[in-house]
Parts: C-alpha cells; structure tokens; sequence
C-alpha cells in the first residue's frame, strides 16, 4: 500500500477517534456545571436530586432503603443491569417503595473503550432488564465513570434514554472516605438544582465504602433541609424532556 493511502487511512482513523472520544470534555464538572447544566443535571433551583450509582446490592442497599423511608425520601438509583440481574427481588423493592430506576449500563466498564455497537447492545441490554424487572421503561442513563462519548449519546437516543451526570458527588468510593469526607466534598459543590452522586453499593468500590456514604446521609439532607431545598428523584427535578413531571 502507498504511503499517501496510508497517511489517508490513518488521518480518517485519528478523525473518527476524536469524534468517538469529543464529548469526555463533560467528564470535567466545571466546564459541565456551566456549559452543560442540562448533561449536569441542574434543575429547579428549589430541589436537590439525589442519585445513587453500582446497585443494587442486597448487602447495602436494604440498608439506604430503610433510612430514606425513615427520612421520607426517594430518590433515583443508577442500576447495573449485571447487578440487577441477580436480585431480581431488590429491583423490585426499589421500584415499590418508589424510588426511581435508571440505567448505569450492563457491567461497568468505559464506554470510551467500547465500538458503537458493543455501547449500544450494553445499554439496550441494560434497559430491557429493568423495564423487565419494573415494568416500566428507564428515562435516564448515566455513563459508568462519567464518560460519555459519541456512540453513547447515539445509543442512548435510539433507546429513548436522556443520559444526564451530576454536580456533586461524595468521592465515597475510595478506602479513605468517611461519613465527614463525604459530606464536606457533597456539600462544597452543592447548590439548589443540583444533583448529587452516590453509591449504595461497592461493586466497584473499596470494600465497605458504602459504610461511609450510608453515615452521610442523614447530614446531608439535614444540610438541603437547612438551606430549603427539597431533596427527590430525577422526574421530580424540572430537567427538561422529563415525562410527565412538569412543574411551573
């Protein structure tokens, strides 16, 4: 092959890689809090949605349940389709206790490193078990890690899923986080509209990580309580193109 087609394909290759990676630029919460508030997750400025990601975990997940019963809280969990696969039940006990189930794809891996088609079969395998598990089809998708990328925001619409992240999140799932650590990295970013990500499960975690987000929670609704924003799931939070959750 001539050198020139060589320098041909490799140009097209680098070109179509770039398209693939461009939108890990939102993966920077900054840049994503003011230029993307939508992705971000920003609502209405009276209400705090808060998001737990990896479950469902029949060791800790019971657990979070009970206390957001107890504080008369729902909230929306970020299921791993592997995950749910293997507790049914629990997907179940979500969803009636009425909590929000969305999708956090299959196993959790970097879609950055998955072709259009292994992202899109990841997603839709992900979404067919829950709607199987709920009856009801998920709304929301959020990417493991964060990362979004073109075949992810493409797979997502073919699947009717509105991917959106977060704008604070606890860095609960390291071995060093604590109850205080969790809620001083929540609460230095947080404003009302904001929307906080969580674990309630450490499948991909450090062991027991779960312990220290499960011994933030009550200070940190305690904290949007004080500051008089309201705390519930995605479809209560005003994101445009939520279903049947208009406020005004």
């Amino acid at each position: 092959m001539k050198p020139r087609t060589l320098l041909r394909i490799g140009t097209a290759a680098a070109a179509l890689a770039a398209a693939h990676a461009a939108p890990v630029i939102s993966t920077y919460g900054p840049l994503r809090n003011r230029q993307m508030p939508r992705l971000a997750g920003i609502g209405h400025r009276d209400h705090v949605a808060l998001t737990f990601d990896d479950g469902p975990d029949p060791l800790s997940t019971p657990r979070f349940l009970t206390l957001l019963q107890e504080r008369g809280v729902q909230a929306t969990f970020f299921l791993l389709g592997s995950m749910a696969d293997k507790a049914p039940g629990l997907v179940k006990e979500i969803a009636d206790a009425g909590h929000e189930i969305a999708v956090h794809g299959w196993a959790h891996r970097p879609l950055l490193l998955r072709g259009p088609h292994a992202t899109y079969q990841d997603l839709r395998r992900a979404r067919d078990t829950i709607a199987d598990l709920t009856g009801r089809a998920p709304h929301w998708f959020r990417p493991p890690y964060g990362i979004m990328t073109t075949a992810a925001h493409l797979s997502a619409r073919r699947l009717g899923l509105t991917p959106v992240l977060w704008t604070s999140w606890g860095e609960d799932w390291t071995s060093r986080a604590t109850p205080d650590s969790v809620h001083r990295t929540v609460t230095a970013d947080l404003h009302g509209g904001g929307t906080i990500l969580l674990h309630d499960s450490d499948c991909t975690s450090a062991p027991a990580a779960w312990q220290s987000t499960l011994g933030a929670l009550p200070s940190l609704l305690d904290h949007c309580a004080d500051n008089g924003w309201q705390v519930g799931p995605l479809h209560d939070h005003g994101l445009p193109g939520t279903p049947g959750r208009c406020r005004t």
